[in-house]
């Protein structure tokens, strides 16, 4: 048996790095990725919300109503987007997901305060998604006992020591037994379709490529959207499969309640799946290979993943974040299904989320079709 001979083993591993240089698309992912995992999780994941949008519903403008409100923007964690608005355009906010609390001031609430009455201060909050709100539940619990002290002195002195000033009520909307499933069972049929669709198509797009068969229609009078067209529809047919068995575990198996309409929600799966199908077939079309499609794919799956809002809350991350996420069509389909499933949303309400995925279907379309004409010519 020969000895290892450091020559020879040098020689090759020269050869590795020449062929590594030469697979410019396979290095680039092997440094890309890592680095794209860094900059998400070291600045974008923030398990820790805050500035999230609160709607406020008053009916006293009192001098003590606005202390309060201050001290709720001094947590940090609460953003008035919407100072002064009626309860049925705060309640339509909330549906759309466009605020994350509602909190209503009742009449009286000042005289009723002075009385010592302890009047009751209602705070609503999207729980569909648990995380984003929990430290801000917390932190509106402590400015209840603490936010009006400095005027509770002299006449009024009587009502900080013996009790909180104002009784604090918190609703749960959507989600009020706080259950997990009910927030990530929904996500995965987005985050599942995504996968599957954008990996399999660019996959199996690439493989055929590889051995020749898209070649053999070209003698064949085909033109080339009706082969794209041709080869979408299956896996479009089993992208509907897939979402009829998530909606079925989800309420058999995890009890997710179902309060919109099942209809509505595969019929706006149609151009999640077909931005997706899109996806995958630009990257074939850019892939040499296998490998690089499956590159190319993981490199849009990652960032759907963790910008989204479903591993993460969404209102947490910094705002260079949020603009990257609203570009993926995950973000907006995740708004879409879990409105419908555990809000009985309708298309008047999920109407901005499906628009901003059907334009990401008609660009991506766009460009894979070019893409494919190219390939094929």
């Amino acid at each position: 048996m020969d000895t290892l001979s450091w020559p020879r083993l040098k020689a090759v591993i020269i050869k590795e790095f020449i062929q590594m240089k030469r697979d410019r698309p396979t290095l680039a992912m092997m440094i890309g990725i890592p680095c794209l995992q860094l900059i998400l999780f070291g600045f974008a994941i923030n398990v820790n919300p805050k500035h999230l949008p609160t709607a406020l519903v008053v009916s006293d403008n009192g001098v003590l109503v606005n202390d309060f409100v201050q001290s709720l923007q001094n947590t940090d964690y609460f953003e008035i987007v919407e100072p002064n608005t009626s309860y049925e355009e705060a309640d339509k906010l909330l549906r759309r997901g466009q605020v994350q609390f509602i909190v209503q001031v009742p009449v009286n609430f000042t005289r009723d305060l002075i009385r010592g009455a302890q009047p009751a201060l209602l705070v609503e909050a999207d729980a569909t998604d648990p995380a984003a709100s929990g430290y801000a539940l917390s932190a509106i619990s402590q400015v209840a006992r603490t936010a009006l002290n400095p005027n509770l002195i002299g006449a009024l002195n009587y009502l900080q020591p013996v009790q909180d000033p104002f009784e604090l009520r918190v609703h749960q909307r959507y989600n009020p037994e706080i259950i997990t499933a009910y927030n990530i069972v929904p996500g995965l049929l987005g985050v599942v379709l995504t996968l599957t669709m954008v990996v399999i198509t660019s996959q199996a797009m690439t493989r055929e490529r590889e051995r020749g068969t898209l070649e053999n229609l070209l003698s064949t009078p085909v033109r080339p959207v009706e082969v794209m067209i041709g080869k979408i529809v299956p896996f479009l047919v089993v992208g509907y499969v897939q979402v009829i068995l998530i909606l079925a575990a989800a309420y058999f198996v995890f009890g997710v309640p179902i309060q919109g309409s099942v209809a509505l929600l595969l019929l706006l799966c149609f151009p999640f799946i077909a931005a997706n199908l899109s996806v995958g077939i630009t990257f074939s079309t850019l892939a040499n290979n296998q490998l690089q499609a499956m590159q190319g794919a993981i490199f849009f799956f990652l960032p759907s993943l963790l910008l989204s809002g479903f591993m993460f809350p969404f209102a947490g991350m910094p705002a260079w974040a949020q603009v990257v996420g609203n570009v993926l069509p995950l973000t907006h389909f995740l708004v879409i299904v879990r409105g419908i499933l555990l809000k009985g949303n309708g298309l008047v309400d999920v109407w901005p989320a499906l628009v901003s995925i059907l334009l990401f279907m008609v660009v991506m379309m766009v460009i894979g079709v070019k893409r494919f004409r190219q390939t094929l010519d």
